[in-house]
Formats: C-alpha cells, structure tokens, sequence
C-alpha cells in the first residue's frame, strides 16, 4: 500500500511537468529541499542507527549504497541532476532521456526496499522512511519526465517512464521479503541511496535557487522529521 501511494507521487510529479504551470513549478522546488532536509535527518537519525546494529559490515552497505547511485546517475548516465530540465541545447538525442531513466531506476527501487526494510524495524521507522521517500518523489517525477521532454520524447514517453519509476519501486518492497541478502542488508544500501538522494542530488539543486525560502526549506524539512517522531513516539508506534 505505501509503495503504491510512493508510486502515485512519482506520477504526480510528471504530471506537473507535462501539464506545466509556474505554481506548480514552484512547489516542487520547494518541495525539492523541504525533501532533502526530512531525508537527511531520517538516513542520519533513524536508518544509519538501526542498520549499525547488525554489525560493522552495515558501513559497507552504506557506502556501497552511495557509490551505487553515484555510478548509475552519473557515471553511466552522461547529464543528470535533479529537477525540470529547461535546457533543450544540452539535450543530444533521446537516448539521454533513456539513460537518464535507467540511471533512476535503481535509486527508486531501493526506495522500494528503504520502505519494506523500515517496516521490519518497526511501524514508526518505516513511516518515517515512507514520509521521505514520499517528498521527494514528486521532484523526481519531475526530474525524469522533463529531461524526456527535453530530450525530443513525447509526453506519453515521458509518462511511460515516471510509471516505470513507480514500478521500480512496487518491485523493490516486493523483493526485500524474498531476496535475503536484502533483508539482512537492504536498510544500510538504502541508507546510503538516501544520503546521496538527499545530499549530492537535492541540496545543490537548493543551493542554485535565489530566495531565503528556499534554504529554509531544508531546515523546515528537518523541522518536520522531529515532530514526525515525536509524534509517533507520543503515540507509541513501534511494531
């Protein structure tokens, strides 16, 4: 159920661009560090902790995590960054917007498997996993289904592709209960998808905005992670 509410933002956020307007261009800039802030505060204050407690090996994951989006968004895929793509010029044909779903395309399965591993902590982990994951997810609907356009593919591809997004994600909650190295390892790879996601994909694209709101975004975002805790600690969700 929640991958597929993780799923239905992805959407969303294609719509936004494929159905464009400036509000709507403005929320999900705003929503682009509002994400990162609550990202950040959950890998550091809630993920990391939970997977150190199955040994030191869990740091490996972590980091094997990072490099793993590192290598497909920007080693493997030629031009990406996070956000609408507003520059055609830089487009060299359609296979850039391919290349740049495919490099997204693990990121949001391990989305998937962040939620199912966040769940087999407990309930108030994997909803506060599922809240991160669910802000950003319409920036990265957007981020995808912009470079499409501007990479001379259609509106439908573009949508074609923020569904596969979706499915990516479906996919990597379903394989987390069957694949056992996910299970033991998954919530330390998807710790380390997370802070790449929320340090070296969102915050330089907060960093080129203008405008104090913009960097209070991050702050508001970290704001809410907080009371998200305290909130589900005062309700004592924990299995």
């Amino acid at each position: 159920m929640y991958a597929l509410f993780a799923a239905g933002a992805n959407l969303v956020g294609g719509l936004v661009i494929t159905t464009a307007s400036p509000r709507g261009r403005l929320t999900q800039r705003l929503l682009i560090g509002f994400g990162a802030g609550f990202m950040l505060a959950v890998a550091l204050l809630a993920m990391i902790p939970h997977a150190m407690e199955g040994g030191p090996n869990a740091a490996v994951g972590l980091l094997a995590g990072y490099l793993l989006v590192h290598l497909t968004q920007h080693v493997i895929t030629p031009h990406f960054h996070f956000g609408e793509e507003t520059h055609a010029h830089a487009m060299v044909g359609r296979w850039v917007g391919i290349s740049a779903l495919m490099g997204l395309l693990l990121h949001t399965f391990f989305d998937g498997v962040a939620i199912a591993s966040g769940f087999g902590v407990s309930s108030s982990v994997g909803l506060l996993i599922f809240t991160a994951i669910l802000l950003h997810k319409i920036p990265e609907g957007v981020t995808i289904a912009s470079i499409m356009l501007a990479s001379g593919n259609s509106a439908g591809r573009a949508i074609a592709g923020v569904s596969l997004l979706g499915l990516s994600t479906i996919l990597g909650v379903l394989l987390t209960s069957f694949v056992r190295p996910l299970q033991h390892h998954g919530l330390a790879l998807s710790a380390g998808v997370t802070i790449y996601v929320a340090a070296s994909n969102l915050i330089p694209e907060v960093q080129k905005e203008h405008g104090a709101r913009f960097a209070l975004s991050v702050f508001l975002g970290v704001g809410l992670y907080y009371l998200a805790h305290l909130l589900l600690n005062g309700l004592a969700i924990h299995s």
